[in-house]
């Protein structure tokens, strides 16, 4: 009786978690990880430049997120520690700003500021992946 209870309880638990996509690897190396509903964040293997993270939200966006090219990416939050992994450095970012409680602002446009708020398009974002090495 009680592996029945307890099996009810994990599959009743399961069944109301929301469902996050899949996290993702991106051709220039960066995981991207989903950290709720409306943020993901972006984790690189070691510090890296505004680029590859622009990159990285581009890619999840489309593969994960279906997201078209005039998509804007926003930053969530800026350069800080992962709350997904161990790592020290990853940039969240979000396609859904009201979601996430993230007020758009008129982007400093630097690629490595990450003001939260600041944003651009899959498409443009995408284009720093062709400028990226690839290792």
């Amino acid at each position: 009786m009680t592996n029945r209870i307890l099996a009810s309880a994990i599959l009743a638990f399961g069944v109301t978690q929301p469902q996050f996509a899949d996290a993702l690897t991106v051709r220039n190396g960066v995981r991207v990880n989903q950290v709720n509903s409306a943020v993901f964040e972006a984790v690189p293997r070691s510090s890296g430049n505004g680029m590859i993270f622009w990159c990285a939200a581009s890619e999840y966006a489309r593969r994960a997120l279906n997201a078209s090219w005039q998509t804007e990416i926003y930053v969530a939050r800026g350069m800080g520690p992962s709350e997904t992994t161990n790592r020290r450095s990853a940039v969240q970012f979000t396609i859904d700003p009201n979601a996430a409680g993230v007020t758009p602002i008129d982007g400093s446009h630097s690629l490595n500021s990450f003001k939260v708020g600041d944003h651009m398009s899959v498409q443009r974002a995408n284009g720093f992946c062709e400028e990226q090495p690839v290792w």
